[in-house]
Order: structure tokens, then C-alpha cells, then sequence
């Protein structure tokens, strides 16, 4: 991405964790990523972050479906969660599909800015289940829906102030499976350096016998330009 790219677009992150068997979990994450990759970079100028990343995310599970039914007669079953981040002017803009999360660590707590896409998530917030049982349901882990599965996803969409100093965080499952929000907070409050703070996550999670793949990508928030409106038009704040 070049300096006027960053500067009309924003800077964009994507994590994607495949489900469907090794091999093609593997493809379909990466079929998301670059689809959603190659969407940004093509992007007009101007298009809200919440409308583009909508439109990306929707193109990207397209792209993960029809790769699936040319595989072979009939196709394959072959599936991924995504979750993806812009960072413009003050603003993060997060979309998402399935569990992968994105945390907001801010002084020393982190936040989770998504909500996991998952059988007992949506029973939870229907009054089924109580937050305790839900953590220990044999259906915790099963996605309510993922890119691949249907040529259409509900896509979750939404923006968050940030400040100097903020640490964004993307992760799959296997991470938040075995490491709690406050653990993620320690730890990346303990290590100065970012590559540092993602070692000792990943290593703890392997320590708690982390079963599934874990990814994380962490972005630190060095400094923001805030922009307000006049009119319909933006203009910086100093």
C-alpha cells in the first residue's frame, strides 16, 4: 500500500482461522485474507469503512464458497471465520464473522470489541444459557456461521474510538479459548515490544494445552488524527 493509499484508505488487518478439515481450512482462510486484501487495495476513495468493510467481507465469503463448489463433483464443504480491522484518522472499524476476536487494550484492560459468532453466544444472549454454563457447553466452539457455508453471511460491523497508546488485538479461537481478557492484558502490558507480547500469548495458550490453531496479530495506535464534520465535510482536529 503506498502513503496516499494509507492516507485515503486507512491501514487494514485481517486474521481468518479455517474450519473443515486442515487442508481446506487452510484455503479457505487464505481466500479470505487475500480476497479482502485485494478488495482494499482496489477500493474508491471516499466509500465509509463500515459500508467497504461490509462489501469486502461479503465479496470474501463469495470467493470462499465458489472455491469450494469447484472443487471437484459437488464441490466441498470448506469454511473460515474472519475478522478485519481498518485504522483511519481516530477511528477503528471492525467487521467480523464466526469467533475470532478483536480486543481493545487500553491502560492496563483488555476489551473484547466483537462477539463470537457461536451456537451458545446466541444462546446466551437469548436468556438460555447464564455466561458460566456457556463457557463449559460441549457447543461453545460450534460457529452459528462462518464465510463458505452460504452464498450469503451476516456480517457484524462496528467502530470504536481509539487513542495514542492503544494496542489492538486479533485473535483465533485457540488464543481466547485458553488465555482470559485479563491475562491478555498482562501480558501485553509485561512486554514492550509487540513480537514479545505475541510469543508469550501463543506460549501460554500452548501451556494450557491450546488444541486448536492460534493466531495473533497485534497493532499498537501511535498517534491519531482526529476529523470532525462541517457541513458534510471533514476537517482535522489539532
Amino acid at each position: 500500500m503506498t502513503p496516499m493509499q494509507a492516507r485515503t484508505h486507512g491501514w487494514l488487518f485481517a486474521l481468518a482461522d479455517g474450519v473443515g478439515g486442515q487442508e481446506r481450512g487452510e484455503v479457505a482462510a487464505r481466500t479470505a485474507v487475500e480476497s479482502v486484501l485485494a478488495g482494499f487495495r482496489q477500493a474508491p476513495a471516499g466509500e465509509p469503512p463500515g459500508t467497504l468493510l461490509e462489501r469486502l467481507v461479503q465479496a470474501a465469503n463469495t470467493q470462499v464458497y465458489d472455491v469450494g463448489k469447484a472443487v471437484g463433483p459437488g464441490g466441498v464443504n470448506m469454511a473460515t471465520t474472519l475478522v478485519v480491522c481498518t485504522l483511519r484518522f481516530d477511528r477503528a472499524t471492525v467487521a467480523h464473522v464466526g469467533d475470532s476476536r478483536c480486543y481493545l487494550l487500553r491502560r492496563g484492560h483488555a476489551t473484547s470489541l466483537t462477539r463470537d459468532h457461536t451456537v451458545t453466544s446466541e444462546q446466551v444472549s437469548l436468556g438460555v444459557l447464564s455466561a458460566g454454563e456457556a463457557s463449559e457447553a460441549p457447543t461453545r466452539h460450534v460457529l452459528s456461521r462462518s464465510l463458505g457455508n452460504d452464498l450469503f453471511v451476516g456480517v457484524e460491523v462496528s467502530e470504536h474510538a481509539v487513542l495514542p497508546g492503544d494496542v489492538l488485538l486479533l485473535c483465533s479461537d485457540g488464543l481466547h479459548g485458553a488465555v482470559s481478557a485479563p491475562e491478555i492484558a498482562r501480558a501485553v502490558t509485561h512486554e514492550t515490544e509487540l513480537n514479545a507480547a505475541a510469543q508469550a500469548l501463543v506460549a501460554l495458550a500452548n501451556e494450557r494445552g491450546g488444541s486448536d490453531n492460534i493466531s495473533v496479530q497485534l497493532i499498537r495506535v501511535r498517534n491519531v488524527e482526529r476529523v470532525g464534520m462541517y457541513r458534510g465535510r471533514p476537517y482535522k482536529l489539532r
